[in-house]
């Protein structure tokens, strides 16, 4: 593994014990962790828990962000970026969002995007006119309707990454999808109580504990030599190869396009 001494890692879970696993669990790598979460009390709570961890010493701090809210995510970048940089310009005079997202990036190499996706990317579905008249993936609310969605969203996070990798090729700065494994966290416990009955004794006994969850994340952030698999899918600490929709690199380009539109870029 390689060394993260005086980089950074901006690091977004909505399953906070999985941050801890990712920020405490690999001892040595030394990076700043930044927690960019909903939760302000979980992720303090995630953070303490990481400087009490045998790397007491590693700077952990929090940031507001809620993925949910755009508001929420350019307030969050306008915040990062001001306190890396300062407000509004670079020191050389660039604008900020030239001067980091595009020169500044590619000078802090080599630098990884790691998003989560899941193996569930394979049945899912990308309805354009659909997502162009609604903003959503799906037009019902039913249980099945929101299997749908989630499926479609993790096929987006692979498309996303596949673009991504396109169009910073030759960067140094290097992405990837994963499938993170069937993990028990806490949001078993925001299972309506007959579905816990069900579910919870399995899960203990068959899902991937969070540190055995955080693996493939963690590979991806920082195994050496896998610069040449940018844009690529893992699984199991291990290269896998993603379903139809997901090598699609016109469906990646077009989804690219659609969701500039949508966020307003």
């Amino acid at each position: 593994l390689c060394s993260l001494f005086l980089n950074s890692a901006l690091v977004n879970f909505s399953r906070l014990v999985l941050v801890e696993e990712d920020g405490a669990g690999n001892t040595g790598i030394g990076a700043r962790v930044i927690l960019a979460c909903r939760n302000k009390e979980k992720a303090e709570a995630a953070a303490f828990d990481i400087r009490r961890g045998k790397e007491p010493h590693r700077p952990v701090v929090f940031m507001q962000l809620d993925l949910a809210s755009l508001k929420s995510v350019r307030n969050f970048a306008e915040s990062f970026l001001k306190s890396m940089m300062g407000p509004g310009r670079t020191e050389d005079g660039l604008g900020m969002a030239f001067g980091v997202n595009h020169l500044r990036l590619q000078r802090c190499v080599p630098s990884r995007i790691i998003n989560v996706a899941a193996l569930l990317h394979r049945f899912g579905n990308i309805d354009f006119p659909l997502l162009a008249s609604k903003k959503d993936l799906v037009s019902g609310q039913s249980t099945w309707h929101n299997f749908q969605a989630y499926c479609s969203s993790k096929l987006c996070n692979v498309l996303f990454t596949r673009e991504l990798a396109n169009r910073l090729e030759g960067s140094a700065v290097s992405c990837y999808s994963l499938h993170p494994g069937v993990v028990y966290t806490e949001l078993c416990r925001s299972l309506s109580p007959w579905l816990q009955i069900l579910i919870v004794p399995f899960a203990k006994l068959l899902f991937l504990d969070p540190e055995g969850g955080s693996q493939t994340t963690l590979h991806c952030a920082l195994q050496e030599g896998i610069e040449p698999l940018s844009g690529r899918y893992f699984s199991n600490c291990a290269l896998q190869q993603v379903g139809a929709k997901g090598r699609d690199d016109a469906l990646a380009k077009k989804l690219w396009e659609v969701s500039e539109r949508l966020s307003g870029l």
